[in-house]
């Protein structure tokens, strides 16, 4: 079996907020890599043992005292390095280049002029002008720019505002590029991306599903030996997959508790149930649990209590059901590699808590299980391709993204049995629909909100003063930024009239068009 992690990158975050993007790309490149923090141990870097290492993009400037410098090592390991955006200002700054603010800063689509023939850029471009230069479209977001190129190096690209928009120096396999290689925006970003981990870093490409899955499962074998394994199956993508996985591995010796809180999608449950306890005969314990989390949420409207309160109730449920189970040694969980990230900036009081995460993390240490995390290397696309590859059916594998508290954040306000039913058969209607006209894949996640408030409506020759439902829609490739889904006017007409004829309680339905940012995708 190959080692699906001999070849691998180091990406030093100097806090982009593309920088998991830069990890993606890398991915879907077939090679395996890492995101540390730039102020990392030098010790930890040089462990990682990197074929290559990208810098990414940051807000600080290069020309301020809270600057963040290359760390040394970087450069003493002998490695190919790629600097993107202030990943290359700190690169130039490093080996004795200038950098300075511009008064012309440059935020959106832009023209880079390709020149000389660097390994990095050579062949690689989307239009040729009049005198067969070669130029790429690409995405820029920068204020400072490179002034004056630092000894050794050469130039590779250039734009009318930044005549420094790249640079080289191809004898020590240092690169530098001012635009956003690792964006949609930058139509060849992908092949740039490539060419940098297999061309220059000379790494193969074996971080691919099958040998992911060979990898997670010869992991967990010896991990946990003939052990029982406990997992909280919440019948969501991440959870699902890591069923599917540690059955493989380890059979019988897998326990599931599926804790139904009440706040899932319509028959969710019973399909939970069908999926693993029946067709794949995985040992599954189900604890309806609907009624303790309606009592504990009673008079409860904060967003950030909420989720504190139902993901409280959960651990106090699992554990009860754990408590039950002798010799179980190892708690399994869905935590993915973006979990990992942010749970890191937290830590280092680098990133902002928008939303708190609903996680199994915060067990009691009483309970003194170890951990089985066989996804935590993986981001979800990756996740989503394991599924497959594991045989997990299509519909299960590709739903959209469900909040751990589930229908408790989609019900503004505080949550009621009869606001969770009304909103459960809404949301099966729009999803319904979606997937009967097939716009269920062409938009990225998509569910109703029940809106605590009520509106005159008219039924037939009668008033109905009832509540109001939104509907969500958008289109993202990331989750990190997204765009309202510009669903047919027709599509959603058929939607909001089933929704108000088949459900007594709704009187309105509206439709969220707004993008993130400023909006988040969920509501709460």
């Amino acid at each position: 079996m190959p080692d699906i992690h001999n070849h691998k990158i180091l990406i030093l975050d100097f806090g982009s907020q593309f920088t998991q993007l830069i990890a993606r790309r890398v991915r879907e490149a077939g090679v395996y890599c890492e995101i540390y923090a730039c102020d990392v141990a030098v010790q930890a870097i040089t462990d990682f043992q990197p074929r290559g290492i990208i810098l990414s993009g940051g807000p600080e400037s290069v020309a301020t005292e809270s600057r963040h410098p290359v760390p040394d090592v970087v450069f003493d390991l002998n490695v190919p390095v790629l600097g993107i955006c202030y990943g290359m200002q700190a690169m130039a700054a490093h080996f004795g280049g200038e950098v300075a603010p511009h008064g012309k800063s440059e935020f959106g689509y832009a023209t880079v002029r390709a020149r000389g023939h660097s390994k990095l850029l050579k062949g690689i471009q989307d239009q040729v002008n009049d005198e067969g230069h070669g130029l790429l479209d690409v995405w820029m977001s920068h204020g400072d720019r490179v002034e004056s190129l630092p000894e050794g190096f050469k130039l590779i690209a250039s734009t009318e505002s930044a005549p420094i928009a790249g640079f080289a120096n191809e004898d020590r396999k240092l690169y530098a590029l001012q635009f956003h290689v690792e964006v949609t925006h930058t139509k060849r970003g992908s092949d740039i991306i490539n060419r940098f981990v297999a061309d220059v870093c000379e790494c193969n490409a074996e971080w691919q599903p099958a040998g992911i899955v060979d990898a997670s499962i010869a992991s967990v074998k010896d991990q946990v030996g003939s052990d029982t394994v406990l997992l909280a199956l919440s019948g969501g993508v991440d959870s699902s997959v890591v069923a599917a996985m540690l059955h493989k591995a380890i059979g019988s010796q897998l326990v599931c508790v599926f804790v139904d809180n009440g706040l899932l999608r319509l028959g969710e449950g019973d399909q939970v149930m069908e999926t693993f306890a029946k067709s794949l005969g995985v040992r599954v314990i189900r604890v309806n649990a609907e009624q303790e989390f309606l009592d504990a949420l009673q008079g409860v409207d904060d967003p950030e209590q909420k989720r504190k309160v139902i993901g409280g109730l959960f651990i106090q449920i699992f554990e009860r059901e754990a408590r039950k189970l002798e010799g179980v040694k190892w708690l399994a969980q869905g935590t993915i590699y973006p979990d990992v990230i942010e749970s890191a900036g937290s830590a280092t009081g680098k990133a902002h808590v928008i939303k708190s995460h609903h996680n199994v993390g915060g067990l009691p240490a009483d309970m003194k299980l170890s951990l089985v995390e066989p996804l935590r290397e993986l981001f979800k696309d990756e996740v989503r391709k394991v599924g497959r590859e594991l045989g997990l059916p299509d519909a299960m594998v590709d739903r959209h993204p469900f909040p751990g508290p589930g229908l408790g954040v989609r019900i503004l306000g505080e949550v009621r049995k009869e606001y969770a039913d009304t909103l459960r058969l809404a949301d099966d209607i729009f999803i319904s629909e979606l997937r009967s006209h097939n716009l269920y894949h062409e938009v990225s996640q998509a569910f109703a909100v029940f809106l605590p408030v009520k509106s005159v409506g008219v039924t037939g020759d009668g008033r109905r003063y009832a509540h109001v439902i939104s509907l969500r829609a958008v289109e993202t490739s990331d989750f990190m930024t997204a765009n309202w889904a510009h669903l047919p006017h027709e599509f959603l007409d058929q939607v909001s009239r089933r929704i108000i004829n088949e459900i007594d309680a709704v009187a309105r339905v509206v439709y969220d068009i707004s993008g993130k940012p400023p909006a988040t995708i969920e509501w709460e």
